[in-house]
């Protein structure tokens, strides 16, 4: 069927609508019953699209990410803008599941401690140390109820900010290879008398972390005297915070030979507050870096199967990033097809219609889009087939035309 990718982008949404037509929905809010933690917990998730495909069925990554009620509707608008408006294809369009908060610093705290949390008084912060255990039901319960109930691929991106950036560093420790990817964003790395900076030291020493991505954010939180240059040899109490990030930053980038594939960046503009957003695209633009395919003129303009080769090649890159195989967007390789047809560079067309069908034997409509290109070709008896196949799997009133038409000529 005739589907122009920039008629797409015109007609697609980008949020999903309810039934009043007065909301605009971003999401839903799930549940689920931890018998870790012995608690119910609810979260926010986003489907891009509601789940289906124009017209195959598609699956996701998922991005985790914690303080769900704080960073959710930002990364679910961040990454609607580069995966899908206005033909961004910088980062895939991914399921976020938002993890909301009951007791935010018994679970994101690895360690118990009691004289280590500022402006807490002592009954607070003796409630601390839950860490793993919130891990757990992260790894056991949450990612095989989100498995379950929505349509997810083998990736998976954790995101946390401050104490979730401690999450985040402990997954690291003692699941390296739970989440495929990881954004840090400014943690807490003071936390129990840097004690924990010591352990993830170690385990980025000593583990292996190939495949493993990882963007680190730091904010600028020293005080207007200081300089991030010199800011490690200050011993005040002020400097704590950012001299704990920019020690573990070091320790990272000296031990290479763990596979991890690592980037940070200081953001000097931006406080502990503001510097989840920005350091969120940063990362996912790292992340992602090569997910977006690059066409140049002579890709478009040759009549041979540079194009369809170029879009093989790209995809089997992808694939090899993600950890899984990435196929081609249906509905991307179907409006090139017709744009080749148009150009009459019918060796491109015919190879970008025929690649369609392999990937997506299920769907009704790479078939009836190839029947067109063979109908154009005057072979009538092969763009016969491809309607009457289309028609198997779905019964569509354009393409039942088509193929009574053809029969007519007959």
């Amino acid at each position: 069927m005739r589907s122009f990718f920039f008629l797409l982008l015109l007609i697609a949404p980008y949020f999903a609508f309810s039934q009043d037509k007065n909301w605009v929905v971003i999401g839903k809010i799930d549940s689920i019953h931890s018998t870790i933690l012995g608690e119910s917990r609810n979260i926010l998730v986003h489907v891009p699209n509601g789940g289906d495909g124009l017209y195959s069925k598609k699956r996701y990554p998922v991005a985790y990410v914690l303080d769900g009620e704080a960073h959710f509707n930002s990364v679910v608008g961040m990454i609607q803008q580069l995966s899908s408006v206005n033909g961004n294809t910088a980062v895939p369009e991914m399921i976020i599941v938002g993890i909301r908060n009951t007791q935010r610093r018994r679970d994101m705290t690895p360690t118990r401690i009691v004289d280590d949390l500022p402006f807490m008084d002592s009954a607070y912060s003796r409630n601390t140390g839950g860490g793993n255990a919130f891990l757990s039901f992260i790894e056991k319960e949450l990612i095989p109820h989100i498995d379950s109930l929505y349509p997810t691929a083998p990736y998976k991106m954790l995101i946390g900010h401050s104490f979730g950036g401690l999450v985040v560093m402990n997954a690291l420790n003692t699941r390296p290879k739970l989440f495929n990817s990881y954004i840090c964003i400014d943690p807490s790395m003071w936390y129990d008398h840097m004690n924990f900076l010591k352990t993830t030291k170690k385990a980025f020493s000593s583990q292996q972390y190939s495949g493993v991505s990882l963007y680190l954010g730091i904010a600028n939180t020293m005080s207007e005297t200081m300089r991030f240059a010199t800011v490690s040899a200050d011993t005040s109490s002020d400097s704590k915070h950012i001299r704990s990030i920019i020690s573990l930053d070091k320790h990272i980038k000296a031990n290479p030979q763990n596979g991890l594939r690592y980037k940070s960046k200081f953001y000097s503009d931006d406080t502990h507050s503001s510097a989840p957003l920005i350091t969120e695209y940063d990362g996912l633009r790292f992340i992602f870096n090569s997910f977006q395919m690059k066409l140049t003129a002579p890709d478009l303009e040759s009549n041979t199967t540079r194009l369809p080769d170029k879009i093989v090649k790209h995809y089997a890159n992808v694939s090899k990033q993600m950890g899984y195989k990435v196929l081609p967007p249906e509905e991307m390789v179907n409006s090139m097809g017709y744009e080749a047809m148009q150009r009459r560079h019918f060796i491109t067309a015919e190879r970008l219609f025929k690649m369609n069908t392999v990937n997506y034997p299920t769907s009704w409509n790479v078939f009836d889009s190839y029947g067109d290109f063979l109908s154009a070709q005057n072979d009538k008896a092969g763009a016969i087939a491809q309607f009457e196949k289309s028609l198997t799997m779905e019964e569509n009133e354009e393409t039942r035309k088509k193929l009574e038409d053809l029969r007519d000529k007959n």
